[in-house]
């Protein structure tokens, strides 16, 4: 259980309009149910924050920041690696809510338009209703590269690394393939659901695959440098970023979570990308 940070705004106070305990029954009715609104919309901004690639300091001060700038005050809140807790309080009232989080995934874009909403909200408040229906509004409209565009920019991401660590002319070809054609089945292997290390290791079959046997073809002297080349994509750095931050800013669970997430992606990557040479040896 976190306290409110020290480096958040004061809490607000209590809005005239919620009484304190002695008003009516309907009045403290009210207040009791905006207190649920407000702590389910402010832990929807910490769940987004997360399935976006946050760090967990960055999450909690989103939630928390939006349950006071609501008028509700932040008693504290937890994060864990698959689900996050808010308490809230405010007329004599106190409420605590818990949702599962999805998958980790990164999103810069979105990360950065809920970022604005939580600094519009500290600014100028608003009312819980409108603020959830701006949130929805961000996740349902936020524009997304095409996934062809993106498997592009992967394969060129991934020739480019190729290069660097000294793979030969021959194989740039063959390692833009197979890193565009790994990040194309990544992405429709996540849209249907696939588990994600199960993902890794036939994403990182596939593309050390293409990317290893084209190069061999063209007659490449790195064609095992390239089969890794290709599966570059894999590297999981944003997470492997966060789990560092997370630990050091003195969330050790969910940065340990976090670190022991990163390994088993590399580990499943590796059996795939053996796998691969293994096919590769055969076929040579």
């Amino acid at each position: 259980m976190t306290a409110d940070s020290g480096n958040m705004a004061g809490p607000l106070a209590v809005p005239s309009e919620y009484p304190e305990p002695g008003g009516t029954p309907a009045a403290a009715k009210l207040l009791y149910h905006d207190l649920e609104k407000i702590a389910d919309t402010a832990i929807a901004f910490g769940r987004v924050l997360m399935e976006c690639g946050a760090s967990v300091r960055v999450i909690e001060q989103g939630a928390l920041t939006v349950a006071r700038g609501l008028g509700a005050r932040p008693i504290g809140m937890r994060a864990g690696f698959a689900s996050l807790t808010l308490t809230v309080s405010g007329g004599g009232h106190r409420v605590t809510r818990m949702r599962p989080v999805g998958r980790h995934l990164v999103n810069h874009r979105l990360d950065r338009a809920v970022r604005e909403l939580v600094e519009d909200v500290a600014a100028h408040g608003g009312h819980w209703e409108t603020v959830r229906a701006r949130l929805d509004a961000l996740v349902a409209e936020t524009p997304r590269h095409a996934p062809l565009v993106v498997a592009l920019g992967v394969g060129a991401a991934c020739m480019a690394f190729g290069r660097l660590l000294g793979m030969d002319w021959l194989a740039v070809v063959p390692v833009f393939i197979g890193g565009a054609i790994g990040q194309y089945a990544r992405h429709l292997l996540l849209h249907r659901g696939t588990n994600l290390f199960v993902m890794a290791a036939i994403v990182a079959f596939v593309a050390a695959g293409i990317g290893g046997l084209l190069s061999a073809v063209a007659g490449s002297a790195s064609v095992r440098l390239a089969s890794i080349a290709a599966t570059l994509l894999l590297v999981p750095g944003v997470p492997a970023t966060n789990a560092q931050t997370d630990i050091i800013d003195g969330f050790p669970t969910v940065g340990s979570a976090r670190a022991v997430t990163v390994a088993m992606l590399m580990i499943f990557a590796s059996v795939g990308i053996w796998c691969a040479e293994a096919v590769l040896g055969v076929l040579q």
